[in-house]
């Protein structure tokens, strides 16, 4: 028999593909992939503080974004308000920041905010221990105007008839005196968990100054409400506007901040990041717009167990230029205008030009609208607190250079991506993120096969507490074409439990080596 014999080939052509190769896979859908976003733009810092930021990465083998995020927010501590960017006209932007890094447990953010931030809480002992002899006079004189007023009030309680104006009119003098009197407040620079009421009463005591730096994202539980039960964000939007803050309780003392500037630089887990945008009021209030979103991808299993470390000249330089100017402008009680040169403002014009018409109904800021509108103010505040950085010494004295107006420009460039894509995990099926998990899983793993509970098994309870929170990831991937189950085997008459679902995957992710 030849090959060209029929009955060689009798039956071949009643065959389909399937039947000789099995199943053909369809090319998969992509699973509405991040894409690669920016890594922060560390050379755009001043010397100075990309050094350190640079360095405490490496050492701690973690993203730079982190460390970068907090470099703007450390620099904004320092500020404390005391400082505005004059853009043109009436146009002004107090150089205070939100930023709000996202990244997983296990990232050592902790470590990144000790080294970041010490240089503040050592600013802010120096500062404690320098007041501590005028907030001892200012008690003292308290209490001595206290009794010269208690003891006027018992000379006039007890005056003859033709003393009694005289004396009357004395006590209320003094009782006058003795209730003008002040006390100042322990400075304090930084806070971390703490309510919005208590947050008032700290801008209040501390000349309208205060920042939350905290490695954790419990501020975001607090505005949403969990001392008070519901949504609490009316003194965070003043405090990052500038706008007035007036607050009169019963059992209070009305508290009244000219000026509110907070500074806020914040770590959280992404899942926290995710619900800040279902707190009520959020989005449509503006709290979303204020911040400056980081989400760079987690170091965790890829890290150099035996990095450079942090050379202690480029620590103490950090110290001593951040503490510095924490400390120069602690004692300031005005405010001061930094301008632009005329190239600097060309240069925030034509960014302005850019995102005014990406703006548009089908521009590319347009699913971020109420975020976009005020990133061309972000980029001027970030200008300021460059230029702050860059001059320590007399920033004040200057206006703002147009290379310093174009390193802004790139950060701005950056939060801006980093926003699209934290807007689109806001509103995204909570089951993409699973289905995403789901696959970089098998890819990593090359699984060509896998049942349902070795599935459940191999992946973090932290994410999958049970075997069914598996269904709707699955239920994805099977429809965007990654994997497909296995018909079950036929039933047997002996009962007990069904086998666990089968699963093969594309091909796509067991490339032939």
């Amino acid at each position: 028999m030849t090959a060209h014999d029929p009955e060689l080939w009798a039956g071949f052509d009643e065959m389909s593909a399937e039947d000789v190769a099995g199943p053909i896979w369809d090319e998969p859908v992509p699973l509405n992939p991040r894409g690669q976003l920016p890594v922060f733009p560390v050379d755009a810092l001043p010397d100075w503080l990309a050094a350190m930021t640079a360095g405490v990465a490496e050492e701690t083998q973690t993203p730079v974004d982190l460390a970068g995020c907090l470099a703007l927010a450390v620099v904004g501590t320092a500020a404390g308000g005391r400082l505005t960017v004059t853009v043109r006209g009436q146009w002004s932007e107090p150089v205070n920041l939100y930023t709000a890094v996202a990244l997983p447990p296990g990232n050592r953010k902790s470590a990144v905010f000790g080294l970041m931030t010490n240089p503040l809480l050592a600013a802010e002992k120096a500062l404690i221990e320098l007041t501590a002899p005028q907030r001892a006079e200012a008690a003292a004189s308290a209490r001595i105007a206290k009794a010269a007023a208690e003891k006027a009030e018992k000379l006039a309680a007890n005056a003859e008839a033709d003393k009694l104006a005289d004396l009357t009119a004395q006590a209320v003098s003094l009782s006058e005196a003795a209730e003008r009197a002040v006390i100042p407040a322990e400075p304090q620079l930084v806070a971390d968990d703490v309510t919005a009421e208590s947050l008032t009463t700290l801008l209040a005591q501390q000349d309208g100054r205060i920042s939350i730096l905290s490695p954790e994202g419990e501020i975001f539980e607090i505005i949403a409400g969990r001392y008070s039960g519901a949504p609490n964000m009316g003194i965070f939007l003043k405090g990052h506007a500038g706008d007035m803050a007036r607050v009169n309780r019963q059992a209070r003392d009305a508290q009244y901040i000219e000026n509110p500037a907070i500074t806020m630089g914040l770590a959280v887990q992404p899942d926290v990041l995710d619900a800040i945008g279902q707190i009520k009021g959020a989005d449509g209030r503006g709290l979303l717009a204020r911040f400056l979103y980081s989400r760079p991808e987690s170091l965790v299993g890829y890290r150099n167990l035996t990095p450079e470390l942090l050379s202690p000249d480029i620590a103490d330089t950090y110290a001593q230029k951040l503490g510095r100017l924490a400390l120069t402008l602690a004692g300031w009680t005005e405010t001061a205008e930094l301008t632009l040169t005329p190239e600097a403002d060309a240069v925030l014009l034509a960014y302005q030009r850019v995102t005014e018409s990406r703006l548009r109904k089908d521009g590319p800021l347009a699913p971020i609208i109420n975020w976009a509108s005020k990133r061309d103010g972000a980029v001027a505040r970030i200008a300021g607190l460059l230029h702050l950085a860059k001059h320590p010494e007399d920033a004040w004295t200057r206006p703002i250079a147009a290379d310093t107006m174009a390193a802004a420009t790139r950060l701005g460039d950056y939060f801006t991506a980093h926003a699209l894509d934290v807007f689109n995990a806001m509103k995204a099926d909570p089951a993409q993120e699973a289905a995403r998990t789901l696959l970089t899983h098998l890819t990593e793993t090359r699984t060509a096969a896998f049942t349902k509970r070795d599935l459940f098994r191999a992946m973090p309870r932290s994410e999958f507490p049970t075997m069914s929170d598996l269904d709707p990831a699955l239920n994805l991937l099977e429809e965007h074409g990654w994997v497909r189950q296995q018909p079950p085997p036929p039933r047997t008459t002996r009962g007990g439990r069904p086998p666990s679902p089968r699963y093969e995957t594309h091909p796509r992710i067991t490339p032939a080596a």
